[in-house]
């Protein structure tokens, strides 16, 4: 999958969007930013998770989200949930959205469409393309989420590899 072109020549920046920044993007922010410095990236790409709303501003992830993340090895205490807004978005080469309401979300604050995709774009198994929503359900929920992003995250970073390192 292409890459849009990057707005600065030393850093590719990502944002992951979800609603509230306590779930599914600050998931999604420790794998990738694993991930990237796994494959020594970490010069080059970076990336930040946001929520569409504000209601979790400045609190840590849901303890369901931390929980699934220590249990495989990641860590997850410095995350703290923020609202994404137009100019931040605009800051970013890459947005990932979780579902179709956050990239509408996104679309609103005026992310052009060459920059937005859905995370699950970058997974072998995409399914329906979502990454749902696990807050209201119990641990599998958020189990699941974890496996999406992982299969996800490898993906983006094939991409990465692919296209920013060469440029």
């Amino acid at each position: 999958m292409s890459l849009p072109r990057p707005q600065s020549p030393d850093t590719f920046r990502i944002a992951l969007v979800c609603l509230g920044n306590i779930c599914r993007s600050p998931i999604a922010d420790v794998v990738v930013n694993r991930r990237i410095a796994e494959a020594h990236l970490d010069g080059l790409v970076h990336a930040d998770s946001y929520g569409t709303a504000g209601w979790h501003a400045g609190k840590q992830m849901d303890p369901r989200s931390a929980a699934i993340l220590d249990a495989k090895g990641y860590d997850s205490t410095r995350h703290r949930a923020r609202q994404i807004d137009a100019a931040s978005a605009a800051s970013y080469d890459l947005v990932l959205a979780m579902d179709a309401d956050n990239a509408r979300d996104l679309r609103d604050l005026g992310v052009p469409d060459e920059r937005l995709r859905l995370l699950r774009d970058f997974d072998p198994t995409p399914g329906d393309g979502v990454v749902p929503d696990p807050y209201y359900g119990g641990d599998d929920g958020f189990r699941a989420v974890l496996e999406m992003v992982e299969r996800s995250a490898g993906g983006l970073i094939a991409a990465l590899e692919d296209e920013v390192v060469r440029t």
